[in-house]
Protein backbone atom coordinates (compact mmCIF):
# COMPACT_ATOMS: atom_id res chain seq x y z
CA UNK A 1 0.00 0.00 0.00
CA UNK A 2 1.38 3.32 -0.95
CA UNK A 3 1.76 6.35 1.78
CA UNK A 4 -0.92 8.01 0.33
CA UNK A 5 -3.23 4.65 0.26
CA UNK A 6 -2.81 4.61 3.57
CA UNK A 7 -3.29 8.42 4.68
CA UNK A 8 -6.54 7.86 2.87
CA UNK A 9 -7.09 4.50 4.45
CA UNK A 10 -6.78 6.52 8.22
CA UNK A 11 -8.73 9.27 7.29
CA UNK A 12 -11.46 7.25 6.43
CA UNK A 13 -11.11 5.30 9.53
CA UNK A 14 -11.43 8.18 11.55
CA UNK A 15 -14.63 9.68 9.48
CA UNK A 16 -17.56 10.04 10.37
CA UNK A 17 -19.36 11.23 7.85
CA UNK A 18 -18.53 10.61 4.57
CA UNK A 19 -19.64 12.42 1.22
CA UNK A 20 -18.23 10.94 -2.40
CA UNK A 21 -18.58 12.04 -5.43
CA UNK A 22 -17.32 10.39 -8.17
CA UNK A 23 -17.03 10.82 -12.32
CA UNK A 24 -15.96 9.05 -15.35
CA UNK A 25 -13.24 7.67 -14.31
CA UNK A 26 -14.74 5.16 -11.97
CA UNK A 27 -16.80 3.85 -14.60
CA UNK A 28 -14.30 3.20 -17.32
CA UNK A 29 -12.53 0.65 -15.35
CA UNK A 30 -16.17 -1.29 -16.06
CA UNK A 31 -15.42 -0.69 -19.71
CA UNK A 32 -18.07 2.49 -19.89
CA UNK A 33 -16.71 4.52 -22.87
CA UNK A 34 -15.36 7.83 -21.08
CA UNK A 35 -16.44 11.56 -23.05
CA UNK A 36 -13.71 13.31 -23.16
CA UNK A 37 -10.56 11.70 -23.47
CA UNK A 38 -9.08 11.02 -26.49
CA UNK A 39 -11.32 8.66 -28.47
CA UNK A 40 -14.00 9.31 -26.39
CA UNK A 41 -17.74 9.66 -26.99
CA UNK A 42 -17.22 13.05 -27.84
CA UNK A 43 -14.98 12.10 -30.97
CA UNK A 44 -17.62 9.44 -32.06
CA UNK A 45 -20.81 11.19 -31.56
CA UNK A 46 -21.61 15.04 -32.41
CA UNK A 47 -22.74 16.84 -29.54
CA UNK A 48 -26.53 17.63 -29.45
CA UNK A 49 -27.09 20.71 -27.43
CA UNK A 50 -30.30 20.89 -25.35
CA UNK A 51 -32.46 23.77 -27.91
CA UNK A 52 -31.00 21.89 -30.70
CA UNK A 53 -33.03 18.97 -29.71
CA UNK A 54 -36.43 20.53 -28.79
CA UNK A 55 -36.34 22.50 -32.11
CA UNK A 56 -34.84 20.10 -34.31
CA UNK A 57 -36.33 16.44 -35.48
CA UNK A 58 -32.71 15.56 -36.88
CA UNK A 59 -30.97 16.64 -34.13
CA UNK A 60 -33.55 14.06 -32.15
CA UNK A 61 -33.02 11.11 -34.05
CA UNK A 62 -28.80 11.55 -34.10
CA UNK A 63 -29.12 11.85 -30.26
CA UNK A 64 -31.03 8.71 -29.55
CA UNK A 65 -28.72 6.71 -31.94
CA UNK A 66 -26.02 8.36 -29.28
CA UNK A 67 -28.28 6.97 -26.65
CA UNK A 68 -28.80 3.42 -27.77
CA UNK A 69 -25.10 2.74 -28.89
CA UNK A 70 -24.48 4.28 -25.05
CA UNK A 71 -27.41 1.71 -23.89
CA UNK A 72 -25.61 -0.73 -25.26
CA UNK A 73 -22.46 -0.47 -24.03
CA UNK A 74 -23.25 -0.02 -20.40
CA UNK A 75 -25.50 -2.93 -20.70
CA UNK A 76 -22.77 -4.80 -21.69
CA UNK A 77 -20.41 -4.07 -18.31
CA UNK A 78 -20.95 -4.37 -14.95
CA UNK A 79 -20.13 -2.34 -11.72
CA UNK A 80 -16.33 -2.79 -10.44
CA UNK A 81 -14.77 -2.63 -6.74
CA UNK A 82 -15.29 0.89 -7.12
CA UNK A 83 -18.50 1.05 -7.40
CA UNK A 84 -19.52 -2.15 -4.53
CA UNK A 85 -16.93 -0.37 -2.36
CA UNK A 86 -18.86 2.46 -1.91
CA UNK A 87 -21.77 0.95 -1.52
CA UNK A 88 -20.21 -0.96 1.53
CA UNK A 89 -19.73 2.30 3.07
CA UNK A 90 -23.01 3.46 2.49
CA UNK A 91 -24.30 0.09 4.20
CA UNK A 92 -22.38 0.41 6.79
CA UNK A 93 -22.97 4.37 7.35
CA UNK A 94 -19.61 5.55 6.74
CA UNK A 95 -20.76 7.12 3.61
CA UNK A 96 -24.10 9.48 4.50
CA UNK A 97 -24.55 10.69 0.50
CA UNK A 98 -23.08 9.45 -3.11
CA UNK A 99 -23.13 12.51 -5.76
CA UNK A 100 -22.34 11.48 -8.91
CA UNK A 101 -21.76 13.31 -12.27
CA UNK A 102 -22.21 9.87 -13.84
CA UNK A 103 -25.39 8.77 -15.97
CA UNK A 104 -24.59 5.02 -16.22
CA UNK A 105 -27.15 3.94 -13.68
CA UNK A 106 -23.76 1.40 -12.12
CA UNK A 107 -23.96 2.83 -8.51
CA UNK A 108 -27.48 1.84 -8.60
CA UNK A 109 -26.48 -1.75 -9.90
CA UNK A 110 -23.44 -1.56 -7.35
CA UNK A 111 -26.02 -1.54 -4.34
CA UNK A 112 -26.27 2.13 -3.68
CA UNK A 113 -30.47 3.06 -2.77
CA UNK A 114 -31.88 5.62 -4.30
CA UNK A 115 -31.86 7.61 -1.53
CA UNK A 116 -28.33 8.17 -0.75
CA UNK A 117 -27.53 8.53 -4.03
CA UNK A 118 -27.80 12.34 -5.99
CA UNK A 119 -26.98 11.61 -9.82
CA UNK A 120 -26.55 15.46 -10.42
CA UNK A 121 -26.29 14.98 -13.91
CA UNK A 122 -29.51 12.72 -14.43
CA UNK A 123 -29.18 8.96 -15.61
CA UNK A 124 -29.56 7.96 -19.23
CA UNK A 125 -31.11 4.53 -18.53
CA UNK A 126 -34.59 6.21 -18.45
CA UNK A 127 -36.58 8.82 -19.94
CA UNK A 128 -39.13 11.18 -19.79
CA UNK A 129 -41.45 13.56 -21.85
CA UNK A 130 -40.55 17.10 -21.90
CA UNK A 131 -44.32 18.35 -21.72
CA UNK A 132 -45.88 16.49 -19.23
CA UNK A 133 -43.13 14.28 -17.25
CA UNK A 134 -44.22 11.09 -17.49
CA UNK A 135 -41.45 8.55 -17.32
CA UNK A 136 -40.61 6.02 -20.34
CA UNK A 137 -37.97 3.46 -20.12
CA UNK A 138 -35.14 2.91 -22.99
CA UNK A 139 -36.71 -0.50 -23.74
CA UNK A 140 -39.82 1.69 -24.91
CA UNK A 141 -38.12 4.42 -26.68
CA UNK A 142 -36.30 2.03 -28.62
CA UNK A 143 -39.22 0.29 -30.18
CA UNK A 144 -40.98 3.13 -30.80
CA UNK A 145 -37.76 4.63 -32.93
CA UNK A 146 -37.09 1.29 -34.16
CA UNK A 147 -40.60 0.74 -35.69
CA UNK A 148 -41.15 4.40 -36.78
CA UNK A 149 -37.93 6.12 -37.96
CA UNK A 150 -38.57 9.23 -35.87
CA UNK A 151 -37.76 10.14 -32.39
CA UNK A 152 -40.10 9.02 -29.41
CA UNK A 153 -43.26 10.41 -28.57
CA UNK A 154 -45.07 10.65 -25.47
CA UNK A 155 -47.13 7.84 -24.50
CA UNK A 156 -49.67 10.29 -22.47
CA UNK A 157 -49.80 13.54 -24.33
CA UNK A 158 -47.60 13.08 -27.02
CA UNK A 159 -44.66 15.36 -26.40
CA UNK A 160 -41.30 14.78 -26.79
CA UNK A 161 -39.27 12.71 -25.06
CA UNK A 162 -35.43 12.50 -23.74
CA UNK A 163 -33.07 10.71 -21.43
CA UNK A 164 -33.24 12.26 -18.17
CA UNK A 165 -29.61 13.33 -18.48
CA UNK A 166 -28.51 16.87 -18.51
CA UNK A 167 -27.98 18.42 -21.83
CA UNK A 168 -25.44 20.79 -23.10
CA UNK A 169 -27.31 24.14 -23.16
CA UNK A 170 -29.91 22.69 -20.46
CA UNK A 171 -30.15 24.13 -16.43
CA UNK A 172 -29.10 21.92 -14.17
CA UNK A 173 -31.68 20.34 -11.49
CA UNK A 174 -32.09 23.13 -9.14
CA UNK A 175 -32.89 20.80 -6.58
CA UNK A 176 -30.28 17.85 -6.83
CA UNK A 177 -27.43 20.88 -7.01
CA UNK A 178 -28.81 22.59 -3.99
CA UNK A 179 -28.78 19.39 -2.35
CA UNK A 180 -25.58 17.92 -3.35
CA UNK A 181 -23.69 21.64 -2.08
CA UNK A 182 -26.13 20.84 1.25
CA UNK A 183 -24.74 17.51 1.65
CA UNK A 184 -21.57 18.46 1.33
CA UNK A 185 -21.61 20.84 3.94
CA UNK A 186 -22.13 18.17 6.45
CA UNK A 187 -19.47 15.69 5.76
CA UNK A 188 -15.90 15.47 7.69
CA UNK A 189 -14.51 14.08 4.60
CA UNK A 190 -14.94 14.72 1.43
CA UNK A 191 -13.60 12.28 -1.55
CA UNK A 192 -13.53 13.46 -5.07
CA UNK A 193 -13.10 9.12 -7.37
CA UNK A 194 -12.21 9.34 -10.84
CA UNK A 195 -13.00 13.34 -11.30
CA UNK A 196 -11.70 15.59 -13.95
CA UNK A 197 -12.81 18.15 -11.51
CA UNK A 198 -13.42 21.03 -14.69
CA UNK A 199 -16.89 20.54 -14.77
CA UNK A 200 -19.23 23.06 -12.82
CA UNK A 201 -20.90 22.88 -10.60
CA UNK A 202 -20.26 19.89 -9.23
CA UNK A 203 -16.30 20.18 -9.22
CA UNK A 204 -17.04 22.93 -6.67
CA UNK A 205 -18.47 20.30 -4.42
CA UNK A 206 -14.86 19.46 -2.88
CA UNK A 207 -13.81 23.32 -1.71
CA UNK A 208 -17.30 23.59 -1.03
CA UNK A 209 -16.82 20.75 1.65
CA UNK A 210 -13.39 22.10 2.98
CA UNK A 211 -14.43 25.42 3.28
CA UNK A 212 -16.94 23.72 5.82
CA UNK A 213 -14.57 21.76 7.53
CA UNK A 214 -13.71 18.72 5.88
CA UNK A 215 -10.62 16.85 5.39
CA UNK A 216 -10.48 16.21 1.41
CA UNK A 217 -8.74 13.55 -0.68
CA UNK A 218 -8.83 12.58 -4.16
CA UNK A 219 -8.11 9.39 -5.87
CA UNK A 220 -7.66 9.90 -9.77
CA UNK A 221 -5.22 8.34 -12.52
CA UNK A 222 -4.45 11.96 -13.59
CA UNK A 223 -3.63 15.36 -12.18
CA UNK A 224 -6.41 17.89 -11.16
CA UNK A 225 -6.73 21.35 -11.00
CA UNK A 226 -7.88 20.67 -7.11
CA UNK A 227 -5.03 18.56 -6.14
CA UNK A 228 -2.84 21.50 -4.98
CA UNK A 229 -6.44 21.95 -2.27
CA UNK A 230 -6.43 18.24 -1.15
CA UNK A 231 -5.54 16.62 2.03
CA UNK A 232 -4.16 13.48 0.26
CA UNK A 233 -4.01 12.77 -3.24
CA UNK A 234 -3.31 9.44 -4.47
CA UNK A 235 -2.88 8.51 -8.55
CA UNK A 236 -3.35 5.29 -9.61
CA UNK A 237 -5.88 3.11 -10.48
CA UNK A 238 -9.00 3.28 -8.84
CA UNK A 239 -9.71 -0.45 -9.07
CA UNK A 240 -6.50 -0.98 -6.96
CA UNK A 241 -6.62 1.58 -4.78
CA UNK A 242 -10.36 0.87 -3.34
CA UNK A 243 -9.63 -2.72 -2.99
CA UNK A 244 -6.57 -1.66 -0.84
CA UNK A 245 -8.88 0.71 1.51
Amino acid sequence: MSEQTSKLRTLIDDAENIVILTGAGISTESGVPDFRSPGGLWEQFRIVEYGEYIQSEEARIEDWHRRFYMADQVGAVEPNIGHTKIAEWVEQGKCSCLITQNVDGLHLRGGVPQDKLIEIHGNATTASCITCGKHHSMETCRVLFEATGESPKCQACDGLVKADVVMFGEKMPVKKTADAFKIAETADLFIAIGSSLVVNPAAGLPLHAKHNDAQFAIINREPTQLDQFADVVVKAEIGEVMAAL
